[in-house]
């Protein structure tokens, strides 16, 4: 027999369930009057409880003194009045304090659809079978990227296998730095003397040290681990570890240098992933030179003004903007690594480039590097970053026909662009009733497409 669960129900007596709000009613069968079940309680009466009955309460024991009041509550938005009211008001009133001082309210967990996961529907999923293919990791990091406090996600097998693979990514990182530490003595700690890629990771993981504690501290959880998860992938693995290759072929002081910071980096990184991948930060870890027992009784990050390098991190960034951009426009004319070419810099500011030129031969495909103030080159493909003007002579990359046509293809483009913006600028009507910032961002258009044509139709005259 189902018991019925509002204050105001009655239960008639012939073995038969009948629910009504009124406080007086009739059975509907019998004609007898109806009685209210005396054996009828709230069904999160004992979830209310919890903060306080599972630690000894009523009586003051340790565990009472030291967890209780706890400080943070998380759950979702849709049991707030069944659950957190009820803890809340059954504390104050059976303790005399409220059970936590904040409430984290996060979203539902829905289908790819956007619909909630139900058993009518068939659209759940089994933790345990994801889990069994993807790690506990990958769906736990899928779980907390891209939230933001109270909104709900959408679940999809194209998440977490972006999540699979960066734990992939991050493993194989970790099984690259072992390999190049077998057989050396390396200490878990930065070198005395740091070379400019160095400085640059150094720096930038302990900004990320700094954003993630403070987004953290805010329960912007997914920024947080966003931040995480573009240092590891991006300036950990596609970056850092391509600049030290090498360096780690070297021999001497070079190369130790090298195994040190990569060490000292990944060491950092994974303290501050261990809480949202806390099995694979584990496993990884305890595979690195390090003191202790376990990465979970190791002392968090902390931003350490000292090991702040903003001009060395600018300068290597100088750098590798100028390495993207060569290899972005190579990939576009469907160059291949392997055809080297002389690579010609223009910049005001010479020095970084010169001092990382051994990262173009490795990194850019060049044959070799020369810079100056200004160039004028005949016949030379033009890249251009915020730094510097680079030239490639186009006979040691492609056909220069097809070059030409890609040429015209982006100058008409970027035409069509310019004249969109200056017919805004040209409507009186817009010009009168648009916002200034938009007034501001048109026209900063309008002049960004102007320079390109101009860039573009300059490429195209040294073509010719």
């Amino acid at each position: 027999m189902k018991r019925p669960i509002s204050t105001g129900s009655r239960i008639s007596a012939i073995g038969e369930t009948v629910v009504t709000k009124e406080n007086e009613a009739v059975c509907p069968k019998c004609g007898k009057k109806m009685r209210q079940d005396p054996d009828t309680l709230d069904t999160w009466f004992s979830s209310a409880l919890w903060p306080f009955s599972t630690l000894g309460w009523p009586d003051n024991t340790p565990e009472m003194e030291y967890f209780y009041p706890t400080s943070v509550l998380v759950t979702g938005y849709d049991i707030i009045p069944f659950w957190v009211m009820r803890m809340m008001f059954s504390g104050i009133e059976h303790t005399g304090k409220a059970p936590f001082d904040t409430v984290l309210i996060h979203g539902l967990v829905r289908d790819s659809l956007g619909r909630k996961m139900s058993k009518s529907l068939g659209n759940g999923i089994d933790p345990l079978e994801i889990i069994s293919k993807y790690g506990a990791d990958a769906l736990r990091l899928t779980l907390v990227t891209g939230n933001a406090p109270g909104n709900d996600m959408r679940y999809s097998e194209e998440k977490i296998t972006a999540s699979r693979n960066f734990a992939n990514k991050l493993w194989n990182a970790a099984r690259f730095i072992r390999m190049n530490i077998e057989g050396h003595d390396v200490k878990n700690e930065l070198p005395a003397e740091l070379a400019a890629e160095d400085k640059w990771i150094v720096s930038t993981l302990n900004t990320v040290t700094k954003e993630v504690t403070e987004n953290l501290e805010r329960y912007e959880l997914g920024i947080a681990v966003q931040k995480l998860y573009d240092f590891i992938w991006d300036c950990l693995c596609d970056w850092y570890i391509e600049l030290t290759k090498s360096r780690l072929q070297s021999e001497g002081e070079t190369a130790q240098s090298a195994r040190q910071v990569l060490v000292w980096v990944l060491d950092k990184a994974l303290k501050l992933l261990h809480p949202f991948m806390p099995f694979i930060t584990e496993e990884l870890w305890q595979a690195l030179p390090h003191e202790g027992e376990t990465i979970m009784l190791q002392s968090f990050p902390v931003y350490d003004e000292g090991l702040s390098y903003p001009e060395a991190a600018r300068e290597m960034n100088m750098v590798m903007d100028a390495i993207k951009a060569i290899r972005a426009r190579r990939a576009e004319m469907n160059v291949p690594p392997s055809r080297k070419a002389k690579v010609f810099i223009a910049a005001k500011e010479r020095a970084p480039f010169e001092n990382g030129r051994h990262f173009f031969t490795r990194l850019a495909s060049a044959s070799e590097l020369e810079t100056a103030e200004s160039y004028d080159i005949d016949g030379a493909v033009t890249v251009v970053t915020a730094d510097a003007k680079i030239y490639i002579p186009l006979d040691e990359l492609v056909d220069k026909e097809a070059e030409l046509k890609r040429l015209t293809k982006e100058l008409e483009a970027a035409e069509k662009d310019l004249a969109f913006n200056e017919k805004k600028l040209n409507n009186q009507s817009f010009m009168a009733k648009a916002p200034e910032k938009v007034v501001a961002d048109v026209r900063a258009n309008a002049e960004k497409y102007a320079e390109k044509i101009k860039m573009i139709k300059a490429a195209i005259d040294a073509l010719k």
